[in-house]
């Protein structure tokens, strides 16, 4: 059983998406970002960093009673490793799908989410602050579909690195943006949208 401390962020979905993907008995426990829920100390202990997602393991591998384990990225790679599924076996194909998992966590995630920010959150609407992230996310988005141009996911295979970056997709398409200019990233993102899964975590 993994518990699952979750509200409906991208960085969340994620976990989510995997979950629902792998079979892997879970339970969500809600975190109400805006009550504050993420600074109580019983999740601190959990994600010290007061980030969600993070999970509570039950019967991890390793023989110890329980493993908790927070950042998303983190997380996709513990369930993988767990399950042995949703990474390649080739060495090269594992490489590039870990790549890409640490490309959207330490580009795609942090610029598309100062977008959203200081587009929707922010009290004061700086045009010269939303025009730079707007910028930068349009050239990640790009830096993707040139990537998947002659590729079906983002590795060799359906992997970690396709679930991490899918919710990503879906959070710029939420503030109105348009993938249609990127043609491979929206073949990819819609073949993402239609797999049975995907739409019971979004459900």
């Amino acid at each position: 059983m993994i518990d699952l401390y979750f509200a409906p962020t991208p960085n969340g979905m994620k976990i989510k998406i995997f979950l629902e993907e792998s079979g892997i008995e879970y339970k969500i426990i809600p975190i109400d970002l805006k009550k504050g829920e993420q600074f109580k100390p019983e999740f601190l202990a959990i994600s010290p960093n007061n980030k969600i997602p993070a999970i509570v393991d039950h019967q991890p591998s390793s023989g110890i009673e329980k493993l908790h384990v927070f950042e998303s990225g983190a997380i996709l790679l513990y369930l993988s490793h767990k399950i042995g599924k949703f990474m390649p076996t080739g060495f090269r194909e594992s490489e590039e799908a870990i790549q890409w998992l640490f490309w959207q966590a330490g580009g795609l995630a942090p610029m598309a989410s100062q977008l959203f920010y200081f587009s929707v959150y922010a009290d004061q609407k700086v045009p010269y602050t939303i025009d730079r992230f707007d910028k930068e996310v349009t050239r990640l988005l790009g830096v993707l579909d040139k990537h998947l141009a002659d590729l079906e996911f983002i590795s060799s295979e359906y992997s970690i690195a396709d679930m991490s970056c899918y919710p990503w997709i879906v959070s710029y398409k939420s503030l109105g943006k348009s993938i249609d200019g990127f043609p491979h990233l929206k073949r990819w993102a819609d073949a993402i949208e239609r797999r049975p899964a995907v739409k019971r975590a979004y459900g």
